[in-house]
Parts: C-alpha cells; structure tokens; sequence
C-alpha cells in the first residue's frame, strides 16, 4: 500500500487526476457498453438513475471531509463544487451573479471532448445532468433550486458545454 504521507504535494496532485480521470473513463466506457446494446435512452435513463445516487455520495463525502455545514447555502455549494472529482480534469467556471444566485459553466468538457473524438454525437446530457446538479446542490443545501440555462442536446450558450444556475430560496 502506498504511504500517502510520504508524496509530494505534486504527486499527490497527479494521483488525484488520475483517479479522477480513470473514474470519468470507467463511467463513460460503462455508458457506452450500455448504448450500443440498449440504445441512447435506456442508458440515459440507467445514468440518471446511477447518478442520482452517486451525486448524493459525492456531495456528502465532501462535506464531511471538508466539515462543511448543513445547508451551507451558495458559499457552501461552491466550495463543494470546486472539490468534485470532475472539477479536477474540467474547466469550470463559478460566478456568484448576486447572494440568492451562483452560475457554474462547463468551460471544457472530457466527455463531449472524447466523444468528439471518436466522431460521436454530443452526449445529450441535459436530463442526467439535471438529475446531478440538483442532486448535489439539494445535498449541500435543501433550499436550493438548480435550473438548466444551457446543456446539449438545447445548447443557448456557446461559451460552455452546459451552465446551470443554483438559487438560494429565501
């Protein structure tokens, strides 16, 4: 087993991309399998039911390993945000727009990147995508309301792969 304690900060940097790498490539070759045997909709509809799952997970991992509060509201989901495993391989961008109101935008994306590569179509993960961001977002703060500004396959914003806007109901 390797002793953690022993690694350079940097090392430690390139082992978190790798996992988070060869976690995003183990979901993405499972959707794939999972398409080309049961079509795009059955394994959408496998993801979303995968993800609501996962999302819940991931945003309680990191608020217990990070000792984030209970309904943290916009300042705790943004923290939460920057510390997902997808954060540490894609572009993001997080805008606070006011104090009820913060924009994530998908700058750079590695499953649109992959699947451009190999010729596919855009992943139309709008629905997965709700599925996870509300998830999350519900999980770090119960009055927080995710809405969808912009996601394939209903691209309105050609700056980034999707964007989502959380509000904090007051």
């Amino acid at each position: 087993m390797v002793d953690f304690g022993k690694l350079e900060s940097e090392q430690l940097a390139d082992l978190l991309e790798d996992a988070a790498k060869l976690w995003l490539a183990h979901d993405g070759l499972w959707f794939q399998a999972v398409e080309s045997v049961l079509g795009m909709e059955m394994a959408i509809r496998l993801d979303e039911e995968a993800m609501a799952r996962f999302t819940v997970l991931e945003a309680k991992r990191i608020q217990k390993r990070w000792q984030l509060p209970k309904n943290s509201g916009l300042d705790g989901l943004h923290f939460a945000l920057e510390r997902r495993l997808y954060a540490h391989i894609n572009e993001q961008q997080i805008e606070r727009v006011s104090d009820r109101t913060l924009i994530l935008r998908m700058i750079d994306c590695r499953v649109q990147a992959a699947r451009r590569r190999k010729g596919m179509d855009a992943f139309p993960c709008r629905s997965v995508g709700m599925v996870e961001y509300q998830g999350f977002a519900q999980a770090i703060d119960e009055q927080i309301e995710t809405e969808c500004l912009s996601c394939p396959p209903q691209v309105e914003d050609d700056s980034a792969w999707c964007a989502w806007q959380f509000t904090l109901d007051a």
